[in-house]
């Protein structure tokens, strides 16, 4: 696929994944895709913590995707629940940017 037909949006993206992948998620389940989700979080966490900058882009990539595909087989719209959690800013204060104090770093 090219650049020029890459989603533009959190929904696009999602009915993008679902086009090429929701067939076989849905034959695996929900127990075996969240392993193959939590198997790339894992992977996205050893490239932050080895600052390879070259691979974070591929990772970030995989646990969008993979969460997309959990949020599909649960019935679940991600842009639809990021307007509804954050499209009025903070969902504590809601400040943009949040206002909210914040724990000092340990």
């Amino acid at each position: 696929m090219s650049q020029d037909h890459v989603p533009a949006t959190a929904g696009t993206f999602q009915r993008l994944i679902e086009d090429i992948y929701f067939e076989r998620d849905a034959a695996r389940g929900v127990p075996g895709t969240l392993l193959w989700f939590v198997e790339e979080v894992g992977e996205l966490v050893r490239a932050i913590r080895r600052r390879e900058r070259n691979n974070l882009e591929e990772e970030f990539g995989d646990v969008y995707a993979w969460l997309a595909t959990l949020a599909s087989l649960h019935g679940i719209d991600l842009e639809a629940i990021g307007r509804k959690k954050y499209g009025n800013g903070c969902p504590r204060c809601a400040a943009v940017p949040c206002t909210c104090p914040h724990p000092v770093a340990k």
